[in-house]
């Protein structure tokens, strides 16, 4: 009896494989447990040379490494040797380097898994199936209109040369499907994992918190909401961020003269601890287009943890029931305090309503559209 083709992908992500787990890290480990034939190796988001000359350290010297026991899973972290201004050509090493990689595993006509648009003029060259996961507008985004102008031809690119396109959310189903049909497969949540109880961690402080888990950025943040309540919360609880934080140093400082508290990121292995013991979990974002166009993790996490949550009005939370308070901006302060008032609640899980999606079925979904890109380039 003959062993299985392997089936190879690779992903072109826009983040890194770390402890801090996303959807890419979510789907891909699901996926690995549905296709025992699948193997996958993860390109995370290249490290920039002399950037990290700038700050002191040197880049890992062994980019190509094996993640996980099943020994069908690899991770790579490319490397950016110039800006893109100085080194046009840039792009294209950042492919090679990736290239490079799956045939050293062997490789030898993946599909392409491509959620970083920077890989887009170098996708119809292989020949290879290639899905379009598209999770984040970054057309509406703020830069330079160099950097806008590259976005905008690489998306175009990718929605007319992928074999799929696959989008995370209602929004982006509506812009990236005018013109060619689209799979919305949103975001799901691990249940089991966030609803097992985790003994209060030892660098929250003490007495009540308000807690908010994300990444920091000025994109989603309302700053200035963030510092109101921060405020308001003097003597009665603290703000506490928990997650990567790519705010500037000025804002940091600003939070943290206001009395929040900014711990960085922690392992999502620990990361229920964090929101178990929150009294109340807050959603302070931003209402802007490019928000409107997420499908954020945490609305499915928040659900499946039962606590009390206060969101501004932003996808994702804006039709959630109890104990989900949806709170206008002008209200959002007060509607956090109001639960506060109300007194403790015991740590832990609460119960759930409704009935979030999970990751593995949403895999499931997910690996139905590889396997119709495989197909169709076979096809062809």
């Amino acid at each position: 009896m003959s062993l299985p083709r392997p089936f190879d992908v690779i992903c072109l992500s826009l983040e890194p494989w770390d402890d801090v787990w996303r959807r890419n890290q979510h789907l891909a480990s699901e996926l690995l447990a549905l296709r025992p034939s699948m193997r996958l190796l993860f390109v995370g988001n290249p490290v920039d040379i002399l950037w990290s000359l700038r700050q002191g350290h040197l880049p890992e010297l062994a980019p190509l490494h094996s993640v996980g026991d099943t020994g069908r899973l690899w991770a790579m972290t490319p490397r950016k040797w110039m800006p893109r201004r100085v080194w046009p050509r840039g792009d294209s090493s950042l492919f090679r380097q990736a290239l490079a990689a799956g045939r050293h595993l062997g490789f030898s006509r993946p599909v392409l898994w491509v959620n970083d648009s920077t890989y887009a003029p170098f996708i119809p060259g292989t020949g290879w199936p290639s899905v379009y996961d598209v999770t984040d507008d970054w057309l509406l985004g703020e830069g330079e209109t160099r950097e806008l102008e590259r976005l905008h031809r690489n998306d175009a690119s990718l929605l007319r040369d992928a074999s799929e396109v696959v989008v995370c959310s209602p929004a982006l189903a509506r812009t990236r499907g005018r013109d060619r049909p689209v799979h919305l497969i949103p975001n799901g949540v691990d249940i089991d994992h966030l609803r097992e109880p985790m003994a209060r961690p030892a660098d929250v402080p003490d007495g009540p918190i308000v807690l908010y888990q994300g990444t920091l950025s000025a994109g989603r943040l309302d700053i200035d909401l963030c510092l109101e309540l921060a405020r308001a919360l003097s003597g009665r609880a603290t703000l506490v961020f928990v997650g990567p934080n790519s705010l500037s140093g000025e804002v940091s400082q600003l939070l943290a003269d206001s009395g929040a508290v900014i711990l960085g990121s922690r392992p999502y292995a620990v990361l229920p601890g964090y929101l178990q013991h929150a009294d109340v979990l807050v959603v302070p974002h931003q209402t802007t287009a490019f928000v409107e166009s997420l499908d954020p993790i945490k609305a499915r996490e928040f659900v499946a943890l039962g606590r009390p949550v206060v969101a501004t009005p932003v996808a994702g939370f804006r039709d959630l029931d109890p104990p989900i308070t949806v709170a206008a901006r002008e209200a959002f302060t007060d509607a956090v305090l109001h639960l506060l008032d109300e007194g403790p609640r015991p740590p832990g899980p609460g119960p759930i309503h409704g009935e979030p999606e999970t990751w593995t079925g949403l895999a499931t979904r997910f690996l139905a559209v590889l396997d119709a890109a495989a197909s169709a380039s076979t096809a062809r």
